[in-house]
C-alpha cells in the first residue's frame, strides 16, 4: 500500500509493480473480452425482449410476467444473448481469481462504447452531441473513480464479520429494492431497474471474489457456503431487473447503468467495509465522490437525452394485456 502523503514517484512506482505482475496481465485482456461479450449479450437479449412484447402484445415495463420469461426462452436471439453473457461472466470470474476486483471492473466500461456502437447500426438511432457527453461522462467518471482506489486500495483476507456484514446488507437491499419495485413498477422508469441491477451486481462482484478467494484458499466452510447462495439469489434478482430494463430502456443505456453503478457499489463496500484504503489521503475520498458523481450524471442524463428513448417516447405504448402467441 501507498504510504500517506507519498510523492509522485512513489505512487508511479506502484502502478509499474501492480502491471508487472503476470497474473494481473492475464486478468485484463480476459475482462476485455469479457465485455465484448457483455455488449453482443446485452444486444441480443434485448432484441429477444422487445419480439416478444411484441409479438405478445404486452409490455414488460412493471415487470416481465411468467408467461413473458417463458416465451423468452422460445426466442433464438435471447438465448442466445443470454449464451454469450454466460461467456462474459465466465472470463469476468476468471479475471477475478487472477486480478484485483479494483482492476477488473473498470473495463467492464469497455462494453458501453461498443454496445452503443452496434446500437447505433442496428436500431438506427445515431447518438446525438448530448448522448455522446453522458457516455464520456460516464466512462470517464468510472475511470478516474477506480484508479484512484487502485492506486491506496490494497487486498486482505475477508473475516468472518466483515462477510456477514455484507450479506447482511445485500439481505436489506434485496427486501428495499423489492418493496421499491412493487411501489414504483407501474411507473416504468428505466432508470430504477437500471439502478437496482446495478446495485445488486455490486454486491454479486463482491460475492464472487470471496468465494473465489475463499476457494482457493481452501477455506469452504458454513459462511462461505452462505455466500454462495446469495451470490446466486442476487444473480437471479439481477437478471431480472436487467430484462425488465431491456422492456424500458435500449440496451446501451442498460450497459451504462451496469458498468458505472456495479463498480461503484463494489468499491465503495471494499472501501467503508473491507477498509481497502484505510491509508488514503483526504484527496483520495474527494476524487472518489467527484468522479462518482460524474459518473451517476452521465447515466441520469443518458437516459434523458439517449435518441431511442426519446423516440420511443413519442410512439403508441404497447397495450397492457392481450396479444397473440410467440
Amino acid at each position: 500500500m501507498i504510504a500517506l502523503g507519498a510523492p509522485l514517484g512513489d505512487v508511479t512506482d506502484h502502478l509499474v509493480g501492480v502491471f508487472r505482475d503476470p497474473a494481473i496481465l492475464l486478468g485484463i485482456p480476459l475482462a476485455l473480452l469479457g465485455a465484448v461479450f457483455m455488449s453482443f449479450g446485452a444486444q441480443y437479449q434485448y432484441r429477444g425482449v422487445t419480439k416478444v412484447e411484441q409479438l405478445t402484445g404486452t409490455s414488460g415495463s412493471a415487470g416481465l410476467s411468467g408467461r413473458q420469461l417463458v416465451n423468452l426462452l422460445r426466442r433464438p436471439s435471447w438465448v442466445f444473448g443470454t449464451l454469450m453473457l454466460a461467456a462474459a461472466i465466465t472470463c469476468q470470474l476468471s479475471a477475478l481469481a487472477v486480478a484485483p476486483l479494483i482492476i477488473v471492473q473498470p473495463i467492464g466500461a469497455v462494453s458501453l462504447v461498443i454496445t452503443t456502437l452496434l446500437n447505433a447500426r442496428i436500431s438506427g438511432h445515431k447518438p446525438t452531441r448530448k448522448s455522446i457527453r453522458s457516455i464520456v461522462a460516464c466512462i470517464t467518471g468510472i475511470v478516474v473513480f477506480v484508479t484512484i482506489a487502485a492506486l491506496f486500495a490494497t487486498e486482505t483476507p475477508v473475516s468472518n464479520l466483515q462477510l456477514i456484514i455484507i450479506l447482511s446488507l445485500l439481505l436489506i437491499v434485496l427486501i428495499a429494492l423489492l418493496v421499491l419495485w412493487l411501489v414504483l413498477r407501474k411507473r416504468g422508469h428505466p432508470l430504477f431497474y437500471i439502478a437496482a441491477a446495478g446495485i445488486i451486481y455490486g454486491f454479486v462482484a463482491t460475492l464472487a471474489k470471496v468465494v473465489i478467494s475463499r476457494v482457493q484458499a481452501r477455506d469452504f466452510n458454513w459462511l462461505t457456503l452462505l455466500c454462495l447462495i446469495g451470490l446466486v439469489v442476487a444473480v437471479v434478482l439481477g437478471a431480472y431487473f436487467v430484462q425488465t430494463a431491456y422492456s424500458v430502456g435500449p440496451p446501451d443505456l442498460v450497459v451504462a447503468g451496469l458498468t458505472v453503478i456495479d463498480p461503484i457499489v463494489a468499491v465503495t463496500i471494499g472501501l467503508t467495509i473491507l477498509q481497502e484504503a484505510a491509508e488514503a489521503p483526504p484527496w483520495a475520498f474527494v476524487g472518489f465522490v467527484a468522479a462518482g458523481a460524474v459518473a451517476v450524471y452521465g447515466v441520469i442524463t443518458l437516459a434523458r437525452y439517449h435518441p431511442q428513448v426519446i423516440s420511443d417516447s413519442q410512439e403508441i405504448p404497447i397495450p397492457r394485456g392481450g396479444g397473440g402467441k410467440v
